[in-house]
């Protein structure tokens, strides 16, 4: 059964495949657009416009804080009972180094804010910090898909296996057109999303 949508879809294989097709290209023109760089940079209220930009065509909840709990596999994301305090606590951590950064995007990643698409929105709000910040962001088609799950898996127990992951994966070109869609269409298959390449999407806007 799919997730309650706009668009009426109730075969989830076939949801999957119309929101890969919207957001990718939503996510290309967040990027083409500049609307991207008018978003805050670092908190939750950036990271709301990022997902409801991505997704407002799919879902209502788009933007929204979750009320369900969820989990993946054995791991339970923070529950909704503490999920502002959550969301509060991350909006006073530091974003002026590497580690930081990565630290704050993790407890992020634990929050899981959203009812779906938390990866896809969080590792575009990631590359904003670290643009801003440091003038980097990461090449994600250089980050291997079951190397990124695993670490991000063990991420809030251990970290240092993440930061060495993304380090490496580090690249200036910030504002290459190419750089961001590969790493979109990355993003997207870390979560099992890969029927459409960004870059063939941009014709049909």
């Amino acid at each position: 059964m799919a997730l309650e949508n706009k668009l009426g879809i109730t075969d989830s294989s076939e949801l999957a495949r119309v929101e890969e097709k919207i957001s990718k290209t939503k996510a290309l023109k967040l990027f083409e657009t500049g609307l991207l760089d008018t978003f805050e940079v670092g908190t939750f209220e950036g990271l709301s416009k990022i997902h409801k930009y991505l997704f407002d065509e799919i879902y209502d909840f788009a933007g929204k804080i979750r009320d369900v709990n969820i989990a993946k596999g054995s791991f339970r994301f923070v529950p909704v009972i503490y999920l502002t305090a959550a969301l509060d606590n991350i909006l006073k951590m530091p974003q002026s180094d590497f580690d930081e950064i990565i630290e704050k995007y993790i407890e992020m990643n634990v929050a899981h804010p959203f009812r779906e698409g938390n990866g896809r929105g969080a590792r575009i709000w990631l590359d904003s910090i670290l643009k801003k910040e440091l003038r980097l962001v990461v090449d994600w088609n250089k980050v291997d898909k079951e190397d990124y799950l695993s670490a991000m898996e063990r991420s809030p127990v251990k970290d240092v296996e993440i930061k060495v992951l993304l380090k490496a994966a580090l690249t200036d070109k910030i504002n290459d057109r190419e750089v961001f869609m590969k790493g979109i269409d990355a993003s997207y298959h870390y979560e099992g999303y890969n029927v459409y390449k960004t870059e063939n999407l941009k014709n049909e806007q």
